[in-house]
């Protein structure tokens, strides 16, 4: 698939919503807020920025690398104000790119469950694993923040992060935003996959190495890692198995692979409610370890995300699944992978069809 036909399926998106979004939220959105997390820890939350001195950015090649991520993690209990779900101009941004009848700043408004910067919880042992999320192409780390306070809350160190230039709004400390300059281009998405996987690993040095660049750090366990992505972010998950041996699982939600894959590592995919993916049905052979491929009937695309919790609460129709149902899909399965493949716990939900989710079929055969 290319960028251009990215940007066509974006703008029916949005032609959908400006339809069908109730006249009044132009003027006044009502109150908006993620699902409470499922897992026994309180959340918390922190934001990094960091420059890869040795990359120069793919798409502006004057500049180094930089990435804005956001750290979800298991936090002490106790009192404070949550964190915002994102800044007033990339709320703006995706406000203006999606030509949605609502104020500029309304993705500020959204209710989260994490703490802004409050201590990390020691964990009882080893340290807590790690899992690093890459949202869909031209979105924004926040696309991800229910899945991620959820992870967080069963016990794992969540690393959301922005690929600039590949979303329709990055903001760095200094107030400077990245537009979408990817969004632009045509035939460009397996160098995406190839960069994402190329912030990851960065990441990855920042966080795991001698001077990690958050004092939480501590906590991590640098052995047990996992990636998570939406769409191209997904596919760049997948392609991390094959480029950074620091990766031990990879799931895909949603994602087409636009760099082949072969792995012995273990791959969860799950798809949306349309005919296989073309990459999948290629690559499936080619992953000879524990692998996974999970359609989920009436889903969407953006099923995997924020965006049908948050649409539904401003009045869109969610589709065939309740919001909050799609939301609990993707936050059960991945944490079921994640807890088998990272904590080694037998998760039968992974095993076969199950009574309390029919929504989700298996595929069978190699």
């Amino acid at each position: 698939m290319t960028a251009h036909l990215f940007r066509r399926a974006l703008a029916g998106l949005s032609a959908l919503l400006v339809a069908t979004l109730p006249a009044a939220a132009a003027t006044a959105a009502p109150a908006l807020g993620l699902p409470r997390p499922t897992g026994p820890y309180a959340v918390g939350t922190t934001w990094l920025h960091l420059t890869d001195a040795a990359r120069a950015d793919p798409w502006r090649p004057e500049v180094r690398r930089e990435l804005m991520v956001s750290l979800w993690y298991p936090a002490r209990p106790g009192p404070g104000p949550t964190a915002p779900y994102t800044t007033a101009a990339v709320s703006s941004r995706i406000v203006a790119a999606e030509g949605l009848p609502l104020p500029a700043d309304v993705l500020t408004t959204v209710a989260t469950n994490a703490r802004r910067d409050v201590p990390v919880r020691p964990p009882a042992g080893r340290g807590w694993p790690l899992v690093v999320l890459s949202p869909g192409f031209s979105l924004s780390r926040e696309s991800l923040t229910g899945l991620a306070e959820d992870l967080a809350s069963r016990g794992y160190v969540v690393a959301g992060v922005d690929h600039p230039y590949e979303a329709r709004g990055v903001e760095f400390p200094d107030g400077h935003v990245a537009g979408c300059l990817a969004c632009e281009l045509d035939g460009v998405l397996p160098e995406v996959v190839r960069g994402r996987a190329a912030d990851v690993s960065f990441l990855l040095d920042r966080l795991t190495g001698a001077k990690p660049a958050w004092r939480g750090a501590r906590y991590v366990d640098r052995h047990r890692i996992a990636a998570v992505g939406h769409s191209i972010g997904g596919a760049s998950a997948a392609h991390l198995l094959t480029t950074d041996r620091r990766v031990d699982a990879a799931a895909d939600l949603d994602g087409t692979l636009f760099v082949p894959v072969a792995t012995k590592r273990p791959l969860l995919l799950v798809g949306a409610d349309r005919p296989a993916d073309a990459s999948w049905v290629r690559d499936w052979p080619n992953v000879t370890g524990w692998k996974r491929w999970l359609t989920v009937a009436g889903a969407g695309h953006m099923s995997f995300t924020d965006r049908p919790v948050l649409g539904a609460q401003l009045g869109l129709d969610p589709g065939a699944i309740p919001a909050e149902r799609q939301l609990r899909i993707t936050r059960d399965y991945v944490a079921a992978f994640l807890d088998v493949h990272l904590r080694h716990r037998d998760r039968p939900l992974l095993d076969g069809p199950s009574p309390a989710f029919p929504e989700v079929t298996h595929r069978t055969g190699a």
